[in-house]
């Protein structure tokens, strides 16, 4: 089983979403390494991915799909409007929550987002 750090990041009802090349739009996050905690790892990995840092940092829940276990946070970041993609991620936007549907996903991303409505 493959443990991955998720981060949803809510701005005036849009998500932060981000993609690698020729691949489908997904949350930010990715494997937590050895010694990190889950927390810590989806920290590191919004900022790998995304150049923003989080402020608060919120425990939202688990989600299994496939061979992936998704420990998913929500983030409050301070630099928004720095927001630009990096290392492997070659795309990332700002998109409006009822409308993630709309957009190819992984199956992941779009039961992440759906359980985050809810919450709202």
């Amino acid at each position: 089983m493959k443990v991955r750090a998720t981060v949803i990041c809510e701005q005036d009802r849009h998500i932060l979403l981000v993609r690698k090349p020729r691949c489908c739009w997904t949350l930010p996050g990715g494997k937590v390494e050895p010694g990190e905690t889950k927390a810590a790892a989806a920290v590191r990995e919004l900022h790998e991915e995304t150049g923003l840092e989080a402020e608060d940092v919120l425990y939202l829940m688990e989600l299994q799909s496939g061979r992936t276990q998704h420990h998913v946070y929500e983030a409050s970041v301070l630099n928004i409007e720095e927001v630009r993609p990096q290392n492997e991620i070659s795309d990332c936007m700002w998109h409006p929550l009822n409308a993630v549907q709309n957009l190819k996903t992984s199956d992941a991303t779009l039961r992440i987002v759906q359980a985050f409505q809810r919450r709202l």
